[in-house]
């Protein structure tokens, strides 16, 4: 009886010393893949990692501590090899890996890195598209540009400086229903004054092309829509323009007026202030047609006209 007691004694002995022996090891595996992080080579501090959690393992109650300190380390060290593509730029690689590290830190139970890759993989990919988009403008390859910046929009429809590009795009391919749609979103999401100036643009461009096919009531629609995104001289002067050929004298004194108010300095506001002169007078207003003839006196242009009518008012 004493002999197996003994020898049970000696059992216990010797399986102490070879936990000890264990533990040193894996912790060693530990150190050694966490210096290699510092280093940063994260790919030999997760072999260091991934070896040190496998005999971590082994040791039971014993190594718990370690198992998770190694599962939280392999998680960060895939984490930041994913960043390391990401910052070089290497999208679809970025991508990749940081599904990966999702998938490893979901897998190990730690919720905060995963949570994190999983923010950074939608990050990645509309970086990606974006970044796509802008190289495609520069080539003035707009259809490319426009279904990179629409991809970004379907991942993050609130982005309202993608937007603002998108509708920039669909401009410069001569898409401007579409172009409008996407400013209006930009107006929506932060992006009002950028977007008021280019949907300003835009309906600008819509009131001289029906300037051009001679369809004056959409000049005037048209116009009002580019001041009403933001005032601008040359939609009132199409208005203008459009109203005198349809016969409304009034309204295109008014239009003519708010012309000058606005661009008071035009190189052409000689000829605009004896337009609106001459409407005066066909409407019987001397005394507005005298104002307007006074002021136009010693115009190089214009001035003689002035003088003739003034004596005749």
């Amino acid at each position: 009886m004493k002999k197996i007691i003994l020898f049970f004694a000696a059992v216990a002995m010797t399986a102490g010393v070879m936990s000890a022996q264990d533990i040193n090891q894996a912790t060693e595996a530990y150190n050694n893949g966490a210096m290699e992080l510092q280093m940063g080579n994260n790919a030999a501090a997760v072999e260091n990692f991934k070896t040190a959690l496998t005999m971590g393992e082994a040791l039971g109650d014993e190594g718990a501590d370690l198992v998770a300190n190694c599962k939280k380390a392999i998680s960060s060290a895939y984490l930041s090899m994913a960043k390391d593509l990401y910052n070089a730029k290497d999208f679809d690689g970025a991508v990749t890996a940081f599904q990966q590290a999702k998938e490893v830190a979901e897998g190990y139970g730690e919720a905060e890195i995963a949570a994190e890759a999983g923010e950074l993989i939608g990050q990645t990919e509309m970086l990606k598209y974006n970044t796509a988009g802008k190289e495609a403008m520069k080539a003035k390859d707009y259809p490319t540009a426009i279904a990179n910046f629409s991809k970004v929009l379907e991942m993050d429809p609130a982005n309202g400086g993608v937007a603002i590009q998108l509708g920039q795009a669909y401009m410069r391919a001569g898409q401007l229903d579409e172009s409008i749609a996407a400013l209006e979103t930009a107006k929506a999401n932060g992006e009002e004054e950028n977007a008021a100036k280019l949907l300003s643009n835009i309906y600008l461009k819509k009131a001289q092309a029906s300037s051009k096919a001679k369809k004056y009531q959409e000049v005037i629609d048209f116009a009002a829509k580019s001041n009403e995104a933001l005032e601008n001289g040359n939609a009132y002067k199409l208005a203008a323009s459009a109203l005198q050929k349809l016969g409304k004298n009034d309204e295109c004194i008014a239009a003519y007026e708010k012309y000058l108010e606005v661009t008071p300095n035009a190189k052409d506001a000689g000829g605009i202030i004896c337009t609106i002169a001459v409407l005066y007078q066909q409407a019987g207003n001397k005394a507005k047609a005298k104002e307007y003839y006074e002021k136009i006196v010693n115009d190089p242009q214009f001035g003689a006209t002035a003088q003739e009518q003034l004596k005749t008012l």
